[in-house]
């Protein structure tokens, strides 16, 4: 082979490499109303064009989902940055201890997951509840697991005139204590997994124990329940949507048992197809989603498989998500 080849062959080489290397990002719709797959981005090192497009997309459809990422923690947090302060930055979510044994059914942070398995949005019974929230997988069961996102922005628009017009003057209560109790996981339950998932240390974790979890801020049984409507406009996008879920409870103006049936009809009518989209976590994975519009839920998984995700949570902006009876 001449010189000349040589050289030809390694431009083409070159030239290949390149071509890899600029694969343009793709972002794909799911069949649902809500979600995308984006490839063709590192989210560790993504330019501003591409991060432009990542956030008209979180905007358009309200979760997206970013395959084989493996950020480190640093670089989930950075990414949850782009989107705004963080109120929960680096936060593992685990049956697993650190030891490597696995939590019993009855442990108090697993008392919490199993709360997670009803729809919610995150944050909700906090004063100023939360814009977006992140989750990656670092171990996954070979069964079960998966998150689901319901589109509460396509609920409200499938809700006939007359339900729109009942629901749009209502509010409702949220609170983390309320949707606990619901499921047999008395309130220094709830205080004792708050305090270990959010890896409070040494005597602040003896105190969430023992007051309740009034060491954890926003999280304090006996604090003012926030009161937020059934219909929240986003504040980015001008579009209203159901702001429901598992932590919402106690209409004011409605019996308790009015109350209770009009948010499970809601939520049964809002998460259904084609308003949901399942994803089935794989090692890397990111998913980011905007807890302003949609709700979302984990789904079981075996007890002997350990499942650890991680978990990164945006601030709200006080001026548009704070509480209506907090000042």
């Amino acid at each position: 082979m001449t010189v000349a080849s040589l050289v030809e062959v390694a431009m083409a080489e070159v030239s290949a490499h390149a071509r890899e290397a600029a694969v343009a990002m793709t972002i794909e719709p799911t069949d649902a109303t809500l979600g995308a797959l984006v490839r063709g981005v590192r989210l560790a090192a993504m330019t501003d064009a591409e991060w432009n497009a990542i956030h008209a997309a979180f905007l358009d459809r309200g979760v997206l989902v970013f395959p084989g990422q493996f950020l480190t923690d640093a670089e989930q947090m950075d990414f949850g940055r782009r989107f705004g302060e963080l109120m929960i930055e680096s936060q593992p979510f685990s049956n697993e201890r650190a030891d490597g044994s696995l939590r019993g059914k009855d442990d108090p942070v697993m008392q919490l997951f199993r709360g997670n398995e009803s729809w919610h949005t995150d944050s909700s019974f906090q004063p100023v509840s939360a814009k977006a929230s992140i989750l990656s997988a670092r171990k996954v069961p070979a069964t079960g697991g998966e998150t689901e996102w319901a589109d509460m922005r396509a609920a409200y628009e499938a809700l006939d005139d007359g339900m729109r017009h009942r629901v749009a003057s209502l509010c409702a209560h949220h609170s983390l204590y309320y949707s606990q109790q619901r499921i047999g996981a008395a309130g220094d339950t709830t205080a004792k997994g708050l305090a270990e998932l959010h890896g409070v240390a040494g005597s602040a974790s003896a105190s969430a124990e023992d007051d309740g979890g009034a060491s954890l801020p926003g999280y304090r049984q006996e604090q003012v329940v926030p009161l937020r409507p059934l219909v929240k406009v986003h504040p980015e996008t001008g579009r209203p949507a159901l702001y429901i879920g598992r932590h919402a409870h106690d209409i004011p103006g409605l019996s308790e048992e009015e109350s209770g049936l009009l948010l499970e009809e809601l939520v049964e009518f809002g998460c259904q197809p084609p308003r949901v989209y399942g994803h089935h976590w794989q090692v890397g994975d990111v998913v980011i989603w905007d807890n302003r519009r949609v709700l979302h839920r984990a789904r079981p998984w075996p007890p002997s498989e350990a499942r650890a995700m991680h978990h990164t949570r945006v601030a709200g902006d006080p001026a548009t998500e704070t509480a209506l009876n907090v000042h």
